[in-house]
C-alpha cells in the first residue's frame, strides 16, 4: 500500500490481506501496526492510497487507486482470516522459491483495517498494457 505526506513524500508497507465489500466498490486491507506508522499518519492528512496486488507465480498485478474511508484496529474475528490469506501467500511464496519459514515471518497481528473506496483500477502486470486502466 502506498500513502504520501502532505509534501506528497511517497511511503509504501505490506498489507495482509483483503476483503472487497460486496457492492465491489469498496476494498478493505489490513496492515500491520508495528510497522505502518508513517501509512498510518500519512493517511490522517492525505488520504489518497494506492494498493497492488500481485500473484507471485507469475507477476499478474493489478493496482488499486481510491480515497480513504475508514481506519480502525482490526477485529479479533478477523483475524482467522488474516491468518487464511498469510497461510496462502507463504505457499503462493513457497512456489516461486521462498521458504516456508522465510514466508512465516511476516508480520500482520495486531493490524489495522483500512477501507478504501475504488476510484481507479490499472493492469500492472509487467509486459505490454502495462499502466493501462482496467474496466
Amino acid at each position: 500500500m502506498g500513502t504520501c505526506d502532505a509534501n506528497l513524500k511517497p511511503e509504501g508497507t505490506r498489507a495482509v490481506g483483503a476483503v472487497v465489500a460486496p457492492d465491489r466498490a469498496r476494498i478493505t486491507v489490513f496492515l500491520n501496526e508495528a510497522n505502518s506508522e508513517r501509512t498510518l499518519a500519512n493517511l490522517a492528512v492525505n488520504p489518497r492510497a494506492a494498493i497492488c496486488f500481485t500473484r507471485p507465480i507469475d507477476h499478474r498485478t493489478v493496482q488499486v487507486k481510491g480515497r480513504v474511508l475508514t481506519v480502525r484496529r482490526t477485529l479479533d474475528s478477523e483475524k482467522p482470516r488474516l491468518d487464511r490469506y498469510l497461510s496462502a501467500f507463504v505457499e503462493a511464496l513457497y512456489l516461486v522459491g521462498v521458504t516456508r519459514a522465510t514466508g512465516g515471518r511476516i508480520a500482520y497481528w495486531p493490524s489495522m483495517a483500512v477501507e478504501i473506496t475504488v476510484e481507479d483500477l490499472f493492469h500492472a502486470t509487467p509486459g505490454p498494457g502495462a499502466g493501462g486502466r482496467l474496466s
